[in-house]
């Protein structure tokens, strides 16, 4: 019997890297790594099935900004499969802080990718719905011409791209509307606004599927044992959950489902308008269409994504329960 597959992540405190470490531990020996990075003898306790953890000479790093750090890190531990859950999120902040938001976002990910492909390992990534320019009504598919409306989409489709040059066993998964129980985001920001204010405008000209943190990783695990076993499957593919909305749409539906689980809570909002992306200017400009043709991902690896109603209805219930 063949050892387990030695999976080291990074970015384990976000939305979607907690929900990986779930999801992720099943399929072999994980190690997984924040920013602060680990002392080789508490990540030996916290792994004891990985062997040699003790005996490094470096800490282990998790700052994607240290790129020699994610480089000696990566070639110290030879994993099999390298996930990166880590990224530079501030959108409206990359506008200004382009220097960071390159190096976490582009030059981080060429990085992994090159070091995995000289350990021999699997690199899986995620991107973003913001490398394309957000135009027209159809879901994008994975071949469509890319085109960013911001710094951020800039340098996450930078980020895909030197995977592509450097890497030759990759999965690049593109999400949008990512939410969690924990953390902050859109669903949890409008149950405390509803609790805070009276009336609300939320941007009703902006499309998409609100995603899952929990989809995400659970997608991953299914891919990356898939790819492990086959040794097939590369490439770049849109997760998203089923179906389509809006920012308001989302919202009134939070709403909705808050009231009816807490019937009884303090909720204030009795009203929620519904106005142009105008109503809220940004410094980075936001795409109007974020739907995702999730297709390819379907097919490729036998899933069905669920309807994101059923997603953040299960969360709500999480959340408020």
């Amino acid at each position: 019997m063949s050892p387990a597959p030695r999976i080291l992540l990074f970015g384990k405190n976000g939305q979607v890297g907690w929900e990986l470490q779930r999801s992720l531990a099943p399929l072999g020996r994980l190690l997984a790594l924040d920013r602060e990075g680990l002392h080789p003898r508490h990540a030996e306790r916290a792994c004891p099935d990985w062997a040699g953890l003790g005996s490094l000479e470096h800490p282990l790093c998790g700052d994607l900004a240290d790129l020699p750090g994610l480089a000696r890190t990566v070639h110290a531990l030879r994993p099999d499969v390298i996930v990166n859950a880590a990224a530079y999120t501030a959108v409206d902040k990359a506008e200004t802080d382009l220097s960071l938001a390159r190096c976490i976002n582009a030059e981080a990910p060429g990085v992994l990718a090159q070091v995995a492909h000289e350990v021999g390992a699997w690199l899986v990534h995620y991107s973003t719905d913001y490398v394309f320019n957000g135009s027209g009504h159809a879901p994008w598919r994975e071949e469509d011409a890319t085109g960013p409306l911001n710094a951020y989409g800039l340098t996450k489709l930078d980020g895909e791209q030197r995977i592509l040059q450097a890497g030759r066993q990759h999965l690049i998964f593109r999400a949008s509307w990512i939410y969690a129980a924990r953390g902050g985001n859109f669903a949890r920001s409008m149950l405390r606004l509803a609790r805070e204010r009276e009336h609300l405008s939320v941007i009703d000209d902006q499309f998409g599927a609100p995603t899952g943190a929990d989809l995400v990783a659970d997608v991953t695990a299914h891919a990356i044992r898939h790819v492990l076993r086959t040794g097939e499957g590369q490439g770049t593919y849109h997760l998203a959950a089923a179906g389509v909305t809006t920012w308001h749409g989302y919202a009134q539906y939070v709403i909705e489902q808050a009231r009816r689980l807490q019937p009884h809570g303090d909720w204030k909002v009795h009203a929620i308008e519904a106005v142009p992306t105008s109503a809220f200017p940004t410094p980075a400009r936001r795409p109007h269409n974020s739907r995702l043709d999730t297709g390819f991902l379907q097919t490729t690896f036998g899933l069905r994504l669920p309807a994101w109603e059923e997603g953040v209805g299960r969360m709500l219930q999480e959340v408020l329960d």
